[in-house]
């Protein structure tokens, strides 16, 4: 199962094209695709027009949903942004930490354009759509 991170969506609904959009609109229908909370709020927040972000919450809506907060996940979050940090990496965005140790928690691969994950699956094991 696939879980695709916000960087892709945004791209997407700005008609973005990329390897990784493609991948998506390509996959859409045709690959167990989630989403999970944190990132349904991140894309959706990030619109300025009403009739844009109706139009992206019925398609992201469509999608099958997972709830990624809880105090197991904080804690297994902090955990991974402290083993980063001794490794030299300092995390830019704490919501990235748990999205990453949320995927390798539940054995979700990932589907991004963000170098914030890449020290994740270098020294955490998660795993990505390799594009």
């Amino acid at each position: 199962m696939i879980l695709v991170d916000s960087s892709v969506w945004t791209d997407y609904f700005n008609g973005k094209q990329t390897a990784q959009t493609d991948w998506l609109d390509f996959s859409l229908g045709n690959t167990p695709i989630v989403i999970g909370d944190l990132i349904l709020t991140e894309v959706l927040q990030g619109f300025q027009k009403d009739k844009d972000f109706k139009i992206a919450k019925n398609l992201l809506l469509r999608i099958p949903f997972i709830s990624m907060g809880e105090q197991a996940l904080a804690l297994e979050s902090a955990v991974n942004f402290r083993l980063l940090r001794r490794k030299g990496v300092t995390a830019r965005k704490t919501i990235d930490v748990i999205i990453g140790t949320f995927c390798i928690r539940n054995q979700l691969t990932l589907l991004h354009c963000d170098r914030d994950f890449d020290p994740m699956v270098k020294y955490l094991g998660l795993k990505i759509i390799d594009i």
